[in-house]
C-alpha cells in the first residue's frame, strides 16, 4: 500500500498491483480489520452475559461480516486475475481458489445460520472462515524452518507449505468447534434403572 500511494517505481514484483490497485487496496485494510476484531469474538464475556456484552458481539458482527466478505472476494479476484508472482504455480493457484471459496462460503453459511437463529452453527461457520482468513500467520511459521534448513522453496514446496498452513488452521478450528459442541451438549437423561441403583 505504501508503494501504491507513495509513487514507488514499478518492478516485476509489484507490477500486478500497479496495473490493478483496487483489489489489493481493499484486501489489506479489510484483512487487518477482520483479523484483529474477529479475535475478540472468541472472548466468552463478549459473546454472552449481560446485554451490553451481547450488543458488542452483534455490533462487531455488523462490521466483521462485510469485512470478511471483502477479504474473501478481493483475495479470489487477485488469485484469478493477477499474474502469478514468481514462485507460485498452478497448484498454489488452485489452493487459493479452493480456500478463498471455502472462506466465502463459510461466511455466507454463518449468516444463514444466524438468520435461522442456529447460533451454534453460526459460530462454527464463522470460526472456519476466520481460520482460513488468518492462515497467513501459520503459513509463515511453517515456511521459516523450511527456508532455514533447505533455502527458498520451489513451486511445489511453496504450494505444500501454503497448503499446510490452511490445513493446520482448519484442523484446529474443527477441533475447537467439536470441543464447544461437546461442552454445550446437555447431559444424557438418567434411565430408571440407574436411578434405582443410586437409591
Amino acid at each position: 500500500m505504501a508503494e501504491l500511494t507513495g509513487g514507488a517505481p514499478v518492478t516485476p514484483a509489484n507490477a500486478r498491483f500497479f496495473a490493478s490497485p483496487i483489489p489489493v487496496m481493499v484486501h489489506i485494510p479489510a484483512a487487518i480489520l477482520y483479523s484483529l476484531l474477529r479475535a475478540f469474538q472468541f472472548v466468552p464475556g463478549l459473546r454472552r452475559g449481560r446485554s451490553g456484552r451481547t450488543a458488542w458481539h452483534r455490533a462487531a458482527g455488523v462490521v466483521l461480516i462485510p469485512a470478511g466478505l471483502l477479504v474473501a472476494l478481493s483475495g479470489l479476484w487477485m488469485a484469478a486475475f493477477y499474474d502469478l508472482p514468481q514462485g507460485d504455480g498452478p497448484a498454489l493457484f488452485i489452493l487459493r481458489l479452493i480456500f478463498g471459496t471455502a472462506m466465502l462460503a463459510s461466511i455466507i453459511l454463518g449468516v444463514r445460520a444466524l438468520a435461522r437463529r442456529r447460533y451454534q452453527h453460526h459460530g462454527a461457520w464463522m470460526t472456519r472462515a476466520y481460520a482460513i482468513g488468518i492462515a497467513a500467520g501459520t503459513q509463515a511459521l511453517v515456511s521459516i524452518p523450511w527456508m532455514v534448513l533447505a533455502g527458498q522453496p520451489g513451486e511445489a514446496g511453496r504450494a505444500l507449505l501454503m497448503g499446510a498452513g490452511w490445513v493446520i488452521n482448519v484442523a484446529v478450528a474443527e477441533y475447537a468447534i467439536r470441543r464447544r459442541r461437546l461442552g454445550a451438549a446437555p447431559a444424557a437423561p438418567r434411565r430408571p434403572q440407574q436411578m434405582r441403583q443410586q437409591r
